[in-house]
C-alpha cells in the first residue's frame, strides 16, 4: 500500500516538502475539527443527549462523553501505529480520516433523548469513542510523515506547521458554529442548528482524503522497508524492550502530560470558564476564544523553529512552568473584569471587556505554543524509525487522552464539589509543575543531525 494508489499516477504525486505539509495539515486539520466541535458544543449536547431536569448532571454527562474520546485515543494509537509501522505511514493516517468523518457525520444524525431515550448517550458515546480511535491514528501518522520528508536542522520548524492543526481545527470549529448561530437564530440554533457543523464533516473529510490520495510514501519507510528492518511487531518492541519503554515512560511524564493540561486549560477550560462560570453569552464567548487563537496559532511556528536553535525541552519545560504559576492570576483577572460589568457580558458592543478576555485567554495560548510547538519534533527524534509511529502515538494519546482530555471534567468536579469556582485550575498546575520537573531531572533530548538516522 506504498505510494500513490493504482488510480493516482505517480507523475501527480509529489514528496516536495511544502507540498507534503498543506496535504498533511489539511487532513489533519480536518480530523482536529471533527475531534473538538464535540467540545464546541458541549453545553448545547448536554440538553439534547441527557436527562432534563438537572443542567449540571447533564453537562457532567457531555464532559464524561467528551472525555472518552480521548480515553479511547491511547487504543487507536496502538491500531494505527502498528499499521503505519508495518504497512506505511500514508496508508494508516489516510485510513482514520475516514473513520473520523464518518463518526462525525452520523453524530450530526443521532436522534435525541427526548426521542429515544437512554440509546442515544450510548449512541453518542460510541461514536466518541470511535472519533477518539480515529484520532489516535491521525496524529503520530501527520507528524512522523512530515518530519522524515523534512531537511536537517528544520524538524522543528516543519512539523510546528501541523501541531498548529490542532488549535487551527479548534479555531475553525468554533467559527462554523458561531456563523451557523448567527445565521439560524438562538432558538432554530438550539433546536437543530447545531447538527449543521457534525454534518459537514463529510464534505471537509472528502477534500482532506483526495488531497492524501496523491502523496507519495514517506521516504524514511520506503528506506527501513528495502532494508527488511520494519518491526513485525511494533507495540511489542516498545513495551518489551528496555530503553523504548524508558523513553515512552518518560517522554509521558515528563513532557506530554504537562503538555496536555497547558494545551487543554487554554482551550477548552477557558471556553468552560467563560460560558459556565461567568456565565458569559455563548457568541461572546466564541467570539473571544476564536480570536484569541487566531491571534497565537503563528506562534506554533515561531516556537517550533526556535526549537531547532535552542532545543526542544528547555522551551516546553518553561511554558509549563509559565502557565502553572500564571493560571490563578488570569482566572482572578477573568473574575474581575466579568465582576465589574455584569451586564455587559450579554453585550457585542463593550470593548474594554473583549480586549482584556481576548488578553487572558491569548496568554493561555501562548502557554500552549510554546510547549506545542516543539513536540512534534521532539517525540520523533526520540524514536527509530521502525517503531516510531507506534512509540511516540502511545506518550502523546495516553498524556493528552487521560490527563488533558480530563481537564474539564475535574474542573467541573472540583468546582461544584468544594464550591468554589477557582478550584478547577488546580489539576493543571499541579500537573504542570509534576511534568515540568520529570523533565527537567530526567528527560535527555536527543539530537538528529542526518535524517537518513530519524
Amino acid at each position: 500500500m506504498n505510494g500513490p494508489p493504482e488510480d493516482v499516477p505517480k507523475s501527480m504525486a509529489s514528496n516536495n516538502t511544502w507540498d507534503v505539509i498543506a496535504a498533511t495539515c489539511a487532513g489533519t486539520l480536518i480530523q482536529w475539527y471533527d475531534f473538538y466541535i464535540f467540545g464546541s458544543l458541549a453545553t448545547i449536547i448536554a440538553i439534547h443527549f441527557f436527562p432534563p431536569g438537572n443542567e449540571v448532571t447533564a453537562l457532567l454527562g457531555a464532559f464524561a462523553t467528551f472525555a472518552a474520546g480521548f480515553i479511547s485515543r491511547p487504543i487507536g494509537a496502538v491500531i494505527f501505529g502498528r499499521l503505519g509501522d508495518i504497512a506505511g505511514r500514508k496508508y494508516a493516517f489516510t485510513s482514520s480520516l475516514l473513520i473520523m468523518g464518518a463518526s462525525t457525520t452520523l453524530m450530526g444524525l443521532l436522534p435525541t433523548y427526548q426521542q429515544v431515550g437512554v440509546l442515544a448517550p450510548l449512541a453518542l458515546s460510541l461514536l466518541r469513542l470511535l472519533q477518539g480511535l480515529a484520532m489516535g491514528g491521525e496524529y503520530g501518522g501527520a507528524v512522523v510523515y512530515v518530519a522524515e520528508f523534512s531537511p536537517d536542522g528544520k524538524r522543528g520548524f516543519y512539523t510546528s506547521f501541523v501541531q498548529g492543526t490542532a488549535t487551527m481545527g479548534l479555531l475553525v470549529s468554533l467559527g462554523i458554529v458561531l456563523v451557523t448561530r448567527l445565521l439560524l437564530g438562538e432558538d432554530s440554533f438550539k433546536a437543530w442548528g447545531w447538527r449543521v457543523p457534525f454534518l459537514l464533516s463529510v464534505v471537509l473529510v472528502a477534500f482532506g482524503y483526495f488531497a492524501r490520495r496523491k502523496m507519495l510514501e514517506s521516504p524514511v519507510f520506503e528506506k527501513i522497508k528495502a532494508a527488511g528492518k520494519i518491526s513485525s511487531s511494533p507495540f511489542r518492541d516498545v513495551l518489551f524492550n528496555t530503553n523504548n519503554r524508558k523513553r515512552v515512560l518518560l517522554a509521558l511524564f515528563g513532557v506530554v502530560a504537562g503538555q496536555a493540561v497547558i494545551w487543554y486549560t487554554g482551550h477548552f477550560y477557558a471556553l468552560y470558564y467563560l460560558q459556565t462560570i461567568l456565565k458569559v453569552d455563548f457568541v461572546v464567548a466564541s467570539f473571544v476564544m476564536a480570536v484569541a487563537l487566531l491571534l497565537a496559532t503563528p506562534l506554533y511556528v515561531l516556537f517550533g523553529a526556535l526549537s531547532d536553535k535552542y532545543g526542544r525541552l528547555n522551551l516546553m519545560a518553561t511554558g509549563m512552568i509559565l502557565g502553572a504559576f500564571s493560571y490563578y492570576p488570569i482566572y482572578l483577572a477573568m473574575d474581575h473584569y466579568a465582576t465589574l460589568s455584569p451586564q455587559l457580558l450579554t453585550s457585542t458592543a463593550h470593548r474594554p471587556f473583549y480586549f482584556f478576555m481576548i488578553l487572558l485567554v491569548f496568554i493561555q495560548i501562548l502557554f500552549v505554543t510554546m510547549v506545542y510547538g516543539p513536540l512534534a519534533a521532539f517525540l520523533v527524534e526520540l524514536f527509530p524509525p521502525s517503531i516510531r509511529y507506534t512509540a511516540l502515538s502511545l506518550p502523546y494519546h495516553v498524556g493528552n487522552g487521560i490527563f488533558g482530555g480530563l481537564v474539564p471534567i475535574i474542573g467541573a468536579v472540583l468546582t461544584t464539589s468544594t464550591g468554589n469556582h477557582l478550584a478547577g485550575i488546580a489539576y493543571p498546575i499541579a500537573v504542570a509543575l509534576i511534568s515540568a520537573l520529570i523533565g527537567v531531572l530526567f528527560v535527555s533530548e536527543k539530537k538528529v543531525k542526518d535524517k537518513s538516522h530519524i
